[in-house]
């Protein structure tokens, strides 16, 4: 049994971020044919549940780059490796450091819980407020409130590219955290944050996956670096044409690009749909 598991922004979204018709009824093609498909993703799930809503994602899901699985099935999250208190500190004084707000994310009872931070200094720091949901489904409250046990999946923000080149860099310094960095949708000037525990990884989400589903082989598709470790565990890995040099390189072969239907053009061919 094969499972296949996709990446979403750059990959299996459009441009607008979205699931397109095409690719929609693609997806139920496979499901009509019993090929399993899920999602191994830097988002968080409340930023993507509502993209997949509808288009049948019923196996475990992977978020925030394999640092929490979700069990659609039983409605609660499985957590991978954790922040520690002292790692969680690191990358707090980093983003003050440098006036950049951190938001630090906890689950409770294997469910998203609640997200800390200290005063908002931006304008753009309120919009992300906004556009994590946090003004709905998570409740955010301030960073000194943080308990002593809480369970730190990990940490988000966003400022100009200059300050989250600098956190980027000491962050970077310590063995057991990894960071990615982004463009935010304000502006090449903005750029988003994002750090958690090095152990944490869409590839070690995806072996963890095979155990659950007793699946022999993966065919994963991804665009990013944050791929990696997902393109190194799997049996095939496909790099649409958008994707950085560094995955094209490690990718079983490079395919059409994600705007332009590519992954579900594949998909048509590679599984005869």
């Amino acid at each position: 049994m094969e499972l296949i598991v996709f990446d979403l922004d750059g990959t299996l979204l459009n441009r607008e971020s979205e699931i397109s018709d095409y690719t929609s009824e693609t997806l139920q093609l496979l499901a009509e044919k019993e090929i399993a498909y899920t999602v191994a993703t830097g988002r968080a799930l409340h930023s993507a549940k509502a993209i997949l809503e509808g288009h049948r994602f019923l196996l475990p899901q992977a978020y925030k780059n394999g640092v929490v699985i979700w069990h659609p099935q039983q409605n609660r999250f499985s957590s991978g490796a954790l922040l520690t208190t002292d790692e969680l500190d690191h990358i707090v004084q980093a983003c003050i450091h440098q006036g950049v707000t951190p938001f630090v994310f906890t689950l409770e009872d294997g469910q998203e819980a609640t997200v800390y931070h200290p005063p908002l200094q931006s304008e753009v720091e309120r919009r992300l407020i906004s556009n994590l949901g946090l003004e709905g489904n998570i409740r955010a409250r301030p960073l000194d409130e943080l308990p002593a046990d809480a369970a730190i999946t990990h940490v988000n923000a966003i400022s100009q590219a200059e300050a989250i080149e600098a956190v980027l860099h000491n962050v970077n310094d310590e063995p057991y955290l990894v960071a990615y960095s982004g463009t935010a949708w304000e502006g090449r000037q903005w750029r988003w944050l994002d750090v958690h525990h090095s152990d944490a990884t869409k590839g070690g989400a995806i072996q963890e996956m095979k155990e659950l589903l007793g699946i022999e082989r993966v065919v994963c598709f991804g665009d990013n670096e944050n791929d990696l470790s997902m393109f190194e565990a799997a049996d095939e890995s496909y790099a649409p044409e958008n994707a950085t040099d560094e995955i094209k390189s490690a990718a079983t072969a490079v395919i059409g690009h994600h705007d332009e239907e590519g992954i579900a053009q594949f998909l048509r061919e590679r599984f005869d749909l």
